[in-house]
């Protein structure tokens, strides 16, 4: 028996990969964060698997679920929206089922940055306006922000700032980036990427939290700021300059 962890991607049904698809194909059990996965990605269960939403359960409840499912010899699918590898909350999960000697592996995911980026028809890294991306997220109502990792900081020196579930802060957020970018500093917000109610705005740090404010963005939303944004006259990358020797 074996718990595959799925990056089950941003929202769109057709953002996963094969491999998540012939994994959810072959577990009995589904477990799944019933509002971000959407009900196109379950439709590749199995017709009699036994499909769990998550979204109102424990971690002690969610885990009890896996162990069940162990006792019956039963694959598990443990879908989780975006990639696991930032904000899935998977690191307590593997924990536990490691106390309890259950085998599980990681099957990557788009994550919401990714969508949200290609929303905007933008790249976060421009050559010689942008090389780095800080991906954060603002610590309000969540887990608590180490000390030296809140985004005053974080955030300077024309690196592309990425905040997740922040949008209910953020004039607050803004105000912050300010200090570091100033206030005619491009910024973005896109809510529910990749969806069919996606939603894009754009402004400055400046004005971007009336913009939100005027268009009801509360939840389920990606920030990006920097000068990658709206990046022009930059020069070629090295990866395809003609400079460059090639064999």
């Amino acid at each position: 028996m074996t718990v595959h962890f799925i990056g089950a991607g941003p929202g769109a049904a057709d953002l996963i990969t094969l491999r998540a698809r012939r994994l959810i194909a072959g577990c009995p059990v589904c477990l799944y964060a019933g509002a971000l996965v959407p009900a196109e990605v379950l439709a590749h269960a199995p017709d009699d698997a036994r499909l769990i939403d998550t979204q109102h359960l424990d971690l002690d409840a969610i885990i009890g679920e896996i162990a069940a499912a162990d006792a019956a010899g039963q694959d598990v699918a443990r879908l989780q929206s975006g990639d696991l590898s930032i904000y899935s909350a998977v690191a307590e999960q593997i924990r536990r089922l490691d106390a309890l000697k259950i085998d599980w592996d990681m099957t990557p995911g788009v994550p919401a940055f990714a969508a949200a980026a290609a929303a905007l028809g933008r790249e976060l890294t421009v050559p010689a306006v942008a090389q780095a991306v800080i991906l954060a997220r603002h610590g309000r109502r969540a887990s608590a922000i180490p000390d030296g990792q809140r985004l005053a900081d974080l955030a300077g020196d024309g690196a592309t700032v990425v905040v997740h579930l922040g949008a209910q802060a953020i004039a607050e957020i803004a105000a912050t980036l300010a200090d570091a970018y100033g206030g005619d500093c491009p910024v973005a917000v896109v809510a529910r990427a990749s969806h069919p109610d996606e939603v894009v705005l754009r402004g400055t740090l400046d004005t971007i939290a009336s913009i939100v404010q005027d268009a009801g963005v509360q939840r389920t939303a990606t920030i990006i700021a920097g000068p990658a944004l709206t990046a022009e006259g930059f020069r070629d990358s090295h990866l395809y300059c003609t400079a460059r020797r090639r064999r």
